[in-house]
């Protein structure tokens, strides 16, 4: 009678399965974005700034069917122009009010024309 010799137990190798881990961690470091690809400054306006809306009427509504400018429809890419004739200043208040329906990205998309177009005073109405 011959005694089965026991074999010792040999323990997997965990090197492989460590460099795919480091190798998927570089991957999705390499692939994710960090940071904002825009950001646009918003202050929070206050009763005592003192300061007075003076001109014309300068009411852009943003509604699911379209862009309004005091009331009547204009284009996306006439708004600048049609706004720089109702002001006398770069400074001047525009007042922006999304309708129900409107789309979040109209609203960064023309905050972001009136900035290239350099207005700074653009207020947000509910």
């Amino acid at each position: 009678m011959h005694i089965a010799e026991t074999r010792k137990r040999r323990t997997p190798s965990l090197t492989p399965m460590i460099d795919v881990v480091f190798l998927l961690l570089v991957f999705f470091m390499l692939a994710s974005r960090f940071g904002m690809d825009m950001q646009i400054p918003l202050s929070i306006a206050s009763g005592s700034t003192g300061s007075v809306y003076e001109g014309p009427p300068r009411l852009v509504d943003i509604a699911e069917e379209g862009l309004f400018l005091n009331g009547t429809a204009i284009e996306r890419a006439a708004l600048p122009s049609q706004l720089s004739e109702l002001t006398s200043k770069p400074s001047d208040t525009i007042i922006l009010r999304p309708k129900n329906g409107a789309k979040l990205q109209a609203m960064v998309q023309i905050l972001g024309d009136l900035g290239d177009a350099g207005f700074t005073q653009v207020v947000v109405v509910e």
